[in-house]
């Protein structure tokens, strides 16, 4: 390690930087709120289900609802079209299930497409195919928003298509499908006051309007009202599971929907997280990101993502049991594909020179990868070049040609969505959002959206932008770092997108003898530290998932400056940092020692 400010443990490229205003002095958590710009404290710790908007405003939803329940009452088959994400599967099952729930014997079936064969979204083989089954109503969930031909589709099959979405809308100016209905909170001219809800959260929305329409009355009570707090769960997966927002009613969503997991009457719910090995755990949103999340994508990505559907549709227990399973060994087995590629995305993407200043962007296609799983690798590459990435699998397009169909992901700050719009010459299809787009071209079109997209990029990123930031809060003490203080930053969670894990730097402190692997093969490590300087005595024990590898770069005794995020063990209840990243501390360490207030001691 290079001295304070320099290369630092676990950086490429990476720079230190506070999230806003650093203050000194005062309470922790309010200066890790003054850091994030909260001004209202007191709603932000404590949300309420109150400050959750009134679905009424979002466009299109009434008329959307009056089609629904109509054709629920006069049992006209109605299909849920959802997509094969976690979004995707969670919003047709919200639907789903309040359709069911309203009208006990309405005629309403679940849809999702196969990622390979049918690929993302509406398809017009697909509304003729459910015309043909008898379908009169087709709802979609997380998608359809730029869906033309569909809609057309759709209404050549004398289908009443009500689309749903989150995704992007057409640009200003340009028309939205033909539909009967369209429900999307970013519609020109919408009222509704917060535009980041995922698919999942639109679906609830509908699902809670739907409820007040067939009751009624603006509260509902009895078996609907256990049924939108159940529903909250599986919305509040989706909210994190697509990386949305954590803030304002998706903050509200998530807080309430994580805390309903363990209480869930959804049986498909508790048999997933008894197969995640979650019982008795508490579920937040790090619990779906890591270990909920990816089974559930696994269905779509390896296998089909009717069975997660299935799964929180069926009131069969064994059966319920037999597809978490299922889904356990799909992820398993995703883990080892996306390890595959991602070595080689990065090794190719080297080559190309595209980890570098000139290229600032990554755009590879190989025929040995799985469309399914390129969009996460997307996400590593992101983490570890700090620069957008497209990856993409070449098939066979059944006229003799081939095809590249794949999945981009972006940094912070960079419209992917934007970026791959203004290459749309070289599109056959695409879409998405800021963070995240599909994309489909003929495999000879390749190297003129590689260039042409690489230079969109060169033009809106300078080579600064691409290095990797570590934000942190606020600076803090090791004396500071109380269970009761710990306790109180907890409080800030859910933590995700807009709305990080707390994160603070401690500097000054020594390495307090040499560092320890722990863990079944050893693969992480423990390191003591102790603060430095007059009246402290603190001393915690940090924690490095995974950095076993670093254990040579610890030197006992050494002053060494600290990115931690604070947390309290579940075994020893005892404050264990973890560690985030470290740097040797500058050459001369100015130490200020905080007391821990006393109303925190």
């Amino acid at each position: 390690m290079e001295r304070g400010g320099g290369a630092t443990m676990r950086g490429w490229k990476m720079v230190w930087a506070p999230r806003g205003e650093v203050l000194a002095g005062g309470d922790l958590v309010d200066r890790v709120l003054v850091a994030r710009g909260i001004a209202d404290a007191a709603a932000f710790l404590d949300p309420s289900l109150h400050q959750l908007h009134d679905p009424g405003l979002l466009p299109g939803i009434d008329r959307a609802c009056g089609r629904m329940l109509a054709a629920a009452r006069n049992r006209e088959p109605i299909v849920v079209y959802g997509d094969y994400d976690v979004d995707g599967i969670t919003a047709t099952t919200i639907l789903y299930r309040m359709l069911r729930a309203l009208e006990p014997g309405a005629s309403v079936s679940a849809y999702v497409p196969h990622r390979l064969e049918e690929g993302y979204g509406l398809n017009p083989a697909a509304m003729a195919e459910l015309a043909s089954r008898g379908a009169r109503v087709v709802v979609s969930v997380d998608c359809g928003i730029t869906a033309h031909e569909p809609a057309l589709a759709a209404r050549a099959a004398g289908l009443d298509l009500i689309i749903t979405d989150h995704h992007n809308p057409p640009a200003p100016g340009d028309p939205t499908p033909d539909a009967y209905a369209i429900v999307h909170p970013r519609l020109p001219g919408s009222a509704y006051p917060f535009g980041e809800l995922c698919g999942a959260g639109v679906a609830y929305k509908i699902a809670w309007r739907l409820a007040t329409m067939h009751e009624g009355s603006e509260r509902v009570a009895g078996p609907i009202r256990t049924l939108l707090l159940d529903l909250l769960a599986l919305a509040a997966l989706g909210t994190v599971a697509d990386v949305v927002p954590l803030i304002d009613e998706n903050r509200v969503i998530t807080r309430f929907g994580l805390s309903r997991c363990r209480t869930t009457e959804i049986t498909g719910l508790t048999a997933l997280i008894d197969a995640a090995g979650l019982s008795g755990e508490k579920i937040d949103a790090e619990s779906v990101g890591f270990r909920l999340g990816p089974m559930l994508n696994a269905s779509g990505r390896m296998g089909h993502a009717a069975e997660a559907v299935e799964l929180f549709t069926t009131e069969d227990r064994a059966r319920a049991d037999e597809i978490a399973r299922g889904l356990c060994r799909l992820n398993d087995e995703r883990k080892r594909t996306e390890k595959r590629i991602f070595e080689q995305a990065a090794e190719l993407a080297q080559a190309a020179g595209m980890t570098g200043d000139d290229r600032r962007a990554i755009v590879l296609a190989h025929e040995d990868w799985h469309p399914g799983v390129v969009g996460i690798v997307c996400s590593r590459l992101v983490e570890r070049f700090a620069r957008p990435a497209i990856l993409m699998q070449v098939q066979a397009s059944g006229d003799g040609g081939s095809l590249c169909v794949g999945s981009g992901r972006s940094i912070d700050g960079f419209n992917l969505h934007g970026a791959v719009r203004a290459c749309t010459d070289d599109l056959l299809t695409f879409g998405g959002h800021d963070m995240a787009v599909g994309l489909k071209l003929e495999a000879g079109r390749l190297d003129a959206f590689t260039e042409r997209f690489l230079e969109r990029v060169g033009g809106e990123l300078e080579p600064a932008d691409l290095v990797r930031t570590a934000r942190y809060d606020c600076d803090a003490t090791l004396d500071e770092l109380i269970p009761a203080a710990v306790a109180r930053l907890e409080r800030l969670a859910p933590f995700g997108r807009a709305n990080p894990s707390v994160r603070l730097l401690v500097s000054g402190v020594r390495v307090d003898g040499r560092p320890a692997p722990f863990g079944k093969n050893g693969d992480h490590l423990g390191v003591r530290l102790r603060g430095v300087g007059p009246g402290t005595s603190a001393s915690v024990r940090a924690i490095g998932w995974r950095w076993a590898e670093m254990l040579d770069r610890f030197t006992p005794g050494e002053l060494i400056d600290v990115l931690v995020e604070p947390k309290v063990s579940g075994y020893s209840g005892k404050v264990e940092p973890v560690l985030v990243d470290a740097r040797i501390a500058a050459a001369e360490v100015h130490v200020v020692t905080r007391n821990a207030p006393a109303a925190m001691a």
